[in-house]
């Protein structure tokens, strides 16, 4: 993700961030005893920005966040570039990455830190090259969102990216066309609870926050990750939705400067890597079997309202996290934070720590 360059409230954000931080008491579920390990390094300069990752077993693809044109990078096992796939489509903020198993590239032009996009988008990159894009709109106002989901019939699912760690899910309310745009619908919302895992820009408001998302290829589970974690939901009916409401396995990823990237081999093996030049990508070997594969319990969740977010620009909700069991300690912090101060201290927060600056584009 980018945040805005410095400024005078840039100069307050280690107090915030420090005053929020007292107030989010770690919770989530209990972490896995599998590790990531470390398998190569990613050095090339191209990859910058690595924000997005995908696998097929053989290869690995990978997307840098932003950018002028769709780029896809193909890389080894060994974390070095074979080829790369371009097209000349010039898309806004570029987020996550998605493979179909017919050897689609989905990218998730999602990317919206200051919500003000009218439309996000999806960008369909075949392996020759050729591009679609198929411009989205929200049924309830702009979001930003890291994270793309494809289900086992190879629909969209976008997961949002929220300070309270209560993420929206969407996807498409009707056939994509291109160039659209095509509504989406709430489908879903996910609760993310802190953690103490180390690492991230943002302390421990980059625990609560989705970065990524990957299926594993056989679609019986769903991963999201954080700044700091990943989250593994079975899905043994492949129902992206039903998945997202069942109690997760948390796996630890910790220093990771800024995570954003997660995917999953066709053996189950977890892949895990930071933006950054000289970041390694790690695994989790058998991580997909770590989400219990029978029929767990549904949440108590009611069905998606289409409420907003309560962190989201707009809302006059403040409904904390329905599973009052988990989360009970965040319902508090949900109702005691500000939208606006919540949201101000993640994009300062992550400001600071960013040696870039990209221009807003239009």
């Amino acid at each position: 993700m980018t945040g805005p360059s410095r400024s005078t409230s840039a100069r307050t954000a280690p107090c915030l961030v420090a005053c929020l931080a007292l107030t989010l008491a770690p919770h989530g579920p209990a972490a896995a005893e599998p590790r990531a390990e470390p398998l190569c390094v990613v050095d090339d300069e191209r990859l910058h920005s690595l924000s997005g990752l995908a696998a097929d077993g053989r290869h690995w693809y990978a997307v840098n966040d932003g950018g002028t044109r769709l780029e896809v990078y193909v890389l080894g096992r060994d974390c070095r570039v074979r080829d790369v796939i371009t097209a000349g489509t010039d898309p806004f903020d570029v987020e996550d990455l998605a493979r179909a198993p017919d050897g689609t590239l989905w990218l998730s032009d999602t990317g919206d830190n200051r919500r003000q996009r009218d439309t996000v988008a999806l960008h369909e990159l075949r392996p020759d090259g050729d591009a679609t894009l198929y411009r989205l709109t929200y049924p309830d106002g702009p979001h930003d969102a890291e994270a793309l989901v494809l289900d086992h019939e190879g629909v969209p699912h976008i997961v949002t990216k929220s300070v309270t760690g209560n993420a929206g899910v969407y996807r498409p309310g009707d056939v994509l066309s291109s160039p659209g745009p095509t509504p989406l619908e709430k489908v879903a919302t996910v609760a993310i609870g802190s953690t103490d895992t180390q690492g991230g820009p943002v302390g421990t408001l980059g625990t609560l926050t989705v970065t990524g998302g990957a299926t594993g290829a056989d679609g019986t589970v769903v991963v999201l990750r954080t700044y700091t974690d990943a989250y593994l939901y079975a899905a043994p009916d492949r129902d992206v939705v039903a998945a997202l409401q069942r109690e997760p396995v948390r796996v630890p990823l910790p220093d990771e400067p800024q995570g954003e990237a997660v995917a999953v081999e066709p053996d189950g093996t977890m892949l895990s890597t930071s933006e950054g030049v000289g970041q390694p990508v790690r695994a989790v070997e058998g991580a997909a079997a770590l989400a219990p594969q029978q029929r767990a319990s549904e949440r108590s969740s009611p069905p998606p309202s289409g409420r907003e977010d309560p962190a989201e620009p707009g809302s006059g909700s403040d409904t904390a996290v329905e599973d009052e069991s988990q989360n009970r300690s965040w319902g508090a912090v949900v109702s005691a934070v500000s939208a606006t101060v919540a949201a101000m201290v993640l994009a300062v927060g992550v400001a600071l720590v960013r040696r870039r600056h990209r221009s807003t584009r239009s």
